[in-house]
């Protein structure tokens, strides 16, 4: 989705996914949230096996099935079909949760309406609409060793996802640690916001004047790392 004042294209959501998964290690527990999260499993890079969670009680999942090979008893959370693999387990919800309240995810990647510039979360209400739906995030927030927010960086009306702070009702605070946009990769802790990766013709510059929050510049901010 690009804007007028544009210096250069957005990436696409593949990209985004894309980016995010150079962040998982061999053998790490992922929980994908609906949406951007859900592609990043066509981008594991080679070499690495990971164990898929999904809260709708699947461990050791597969990554999206081929179109027209779909089992209807075999989904991810967002009701995408997945690949099976060997060794899946199957559970009911209640194991699924306890998995992620143990603490027992070591990274989960969501998508989020709007993240504050020390990682606070607002993915499950959208106030304009007046309708909202928390499903495992508030768990995973909480529960997972590691959060990534994957998400494009302006809303459709232009305004700016990443925020000093939240506006909407938050599913956690403090909880993000790394923001994958179709622009702009940041690193989150308690003191602030780092930019550390640009898209392709953007520059710091062009991120500040398309971001609400203030964040500071990575003395080796380069552009998006793929490989």
């Amino acid at each position: 989705m690009s804007m007028p004042n544009d210096p250069a294209p957005r990436l696409e959501r593949e990209i985004i996914a894309m980016r995010v998964a150079k962040e998982f290690q061999d053998g790490d527990v992922v929980n994908l949230g609906i949406g951007i999260p859900t592609l990043c499993s066509d981008f594991v890079p080679p070499g690495v096996q990971l164990m898929y969670h999904s809260e709708s009680g699947v461990l050791n999942c597969g990554p999206l099935a081929e179109e027209g090979k779909g089992d209807v008893d075999l989904i991810n959370a967002g009701g995408q079909f997945l690949k099976p693999v060997r060794g899946m387990s199957f559970f009911d919800s209640a194991e699924a949760f306890a998995m992620i309240r143990g603490r027992h995810i070591d990274i989960t990647v969501l998508g989020s309406l709007q993240v504050s510039a020390t990682g606070d979360m607002a993915n499950w209400f959208l106030p304009s609409r007046g309708v909202g739906n928390v499903g495992g995030a508030m768990d995973l927030a909480v529960g997972a060793k590691c959060v990534i927010a994957a998400m494009e960086h302006n809303d459709r009306t232009g305004a700016s996802k990443i925020l000093q702070e939240c506006t909407y009702p938050l599913t956690s605070q403090g909880c993000v640690s790394l923001i994958v946009t179709d622009i702009a990769v940041f690193n989150v802790d308690k003191r602030g916001l780092e930019l550390v990766e640009v898209a392709p013709g953007w520059l710091p510059e062009n991120i500040s004047d398309v971001t609400d929050a203030e964040f500071e510049i990575a003395s080796d901010v380069k552009e998006f790392e793929l490989l």
